[in-house]
């Protein structure tokens, strides 16, 4: 239950911003046959050559003659930075790349990013995004992260206190104020601390844009089944609360992992990770209020290295796709219509990562009778379309596996984060086709 807070959030938000939409036309709620929601979702990003040729760089170069881009040779600018953490201030040479404009398609009232980076001791990369309202105004740009995998020279952070007329950011979603937008552009800048010979690599940036929930249809319909059914994932299964009150300077474990427990039964199920030798190198939980001797380590790193020090949590979204980007995966947060769109996924063999929300016993089958905010894993579908979950919100490592109705599990998916989901998988299993007649959103 680590976004806590975000269903209230996003509800007070999107109860703001859906008179925005009224006026807007059918085209603007329309959806595709296979979607629950008529929530508009468009998933752009960039990583080709071409895609970064597109943009403009200033202190950058082609990583590689595949895509991605690094600090040049030459041109960089000097500056320094204050860690806010640490309050140490950090010489560096930087530069940067900036995307060219999007235009969504229709208006938008919320903006994740997310990217794929190598960032080693002594780099660290900052991610932003500029609007453009439908006024034809352009706002500031937003930070929407500032992100290292390691602390040894920054500690990665989200940036609080950036709203203004225009919008806010909260953690890590931007959500619109007074006027919709239309279209975007994102920046990335990547540092290298004075005296450091590292080279960050930006491999990936891309963003998925979306209308708010507060549009969606009511009564709620279920989508059709998507022709997964029968087939289910075979993940190592992690349960967060065997963790309670581990390293309580990292969130203290149990309901507050489980962003990084999903996210780490995902990154082993594709064979990465921690190496042994990582795990050798953690400091012992000083906690005395750990429930049991630690186990399942891995866990334990992950949400050291998701860990966000303004939030003071793991479950900031892009640093969990950061994280498992670092171990060579790519990995984008995206929104889906309906749980047909994630049968896709389960048919090409890739489990979907998703954030729900819910009040008071509207899960059957949840260990908790609510939940602000909680990430679990979809691995499959039983033969009648129900949803095949490893849940780490789970007594131990042997109950994570459930089964949750097809209708509630949706319902309560859609309506609290508008379908967001990590999408964690090698470059070398590719994501299934986008469904035809809407914006493509993954």
């Amino acid at each position: 239950m680590i976004r806590a807070g975000l269903f209230v959030r996003r509800a007070a938000v999107t109860t703001a911003t859906a008179a925005l939409f009224l006026g807007a036309g059918a085209g603007a709620l329309a959806g595709s046959a296979q979607a629950a929601q008529r929530e508009n979702i468009v998933f752009h990003h960039y990583a080709t050559a071409a895609d970064f040729a597109a943009g403009a760089s200033d202190g950058t170069q082609p990583a590689s003659a595949a895509g991605g881009i690094t600090l040049a040779g030459s041109g960089l600018t000097a500056g320094t930075y204050t860690d806010p953490e640490s309050g140490h201030a950090i010489s560096y040479q930087s530069g940067s790349w900036t995307s060219p404009w999007f235009a969504t398609g229709f208006p938008f009232s919320e903006l994740v990013s997310s990217w794929n980076a190598a960032t080693p001791p002594g780099s660290w990369l900052k991610v932003q995004m500029q609007a453009e309202t439908d006024q034809s105004a352009l706002t500031k740009w937003y930070t929407m992260g500032i992100w290292a995998f390691d602390t040894s020279t920054i500690h990665r952070t989200s940036v609080n206190g950036q709203g203004d007329a225009d919008g806010t950011v909260a953690t890590d979603t931007f959500f619109a104020k007074d006027h919709p937008m239309v279209s975007y552009r994102l920046q990335v800048t990547l540092y290298r601390a004075d005296g450091s010979s590292a080279t960050p690599v930006l491999r990936e940036v891309g963003a998925v844009a979306s209308n708010a929930p507060a549009v969606n249809p009511k009564p709620y319909v279920p989508s059709p089944l998507g022709g997964a059914e029968g087939t289910v994932l075979s993940l190592p299964e992690y349960s967060q609360e065997i963790h309670t009150g581990e390293y309580p300077e990292f969130d203290g474990g149990g309901e507050a992992w489980c962003s990084p427990t999903s996210t780490d039964m995902v990154t082993t199920h594709w064979g990465t990770g921690p190496s042994a030798a990582d795990l050798a190198s953690m400091p012992p939980s000083t906690s005395s209020s750990a429930v049991q001797p630690a186990q399942d380590l891995s866990v334990d790193w992950t949400a050291m290295h998701t860990f966000d020090y303004a939030y003071r949590g793991t479950g900031n979204w892009p640093f969990n796709i950061a994280y498992a980007a670092s171990y060579g995966l790519a990995g984008e947060v995206t929104q889906l219509h309906s749980l047909s769109e994630a049968e896709q996924f389960i048919k090409a063999g890739i489990p979907v990562v998703a954030s729900i929300a819910f009040t008071s016993n509207q899960l059957p089958g949840f260990l908790f009778k609510s939940t602000a905010g909680h990430l679990l894993v979809i691995v499959g579908f039983t033969p009648t379309g129900d949803v095949v979950v490893d849940d780490p919100a789970s007594t131990s490592d042997q109950a994570v596996q459930h089964v949750y109705d097809r209708a509630h599990f949706e319902r309560d998916w859609l309506a609290s984060t508008g379908g967001i989901v990590y999408l964690i998988h090698p470059s070398s299993v590719p994501l299934p086709a986008n469904l035809p007649g809407q914006p493509a959103n993954w």
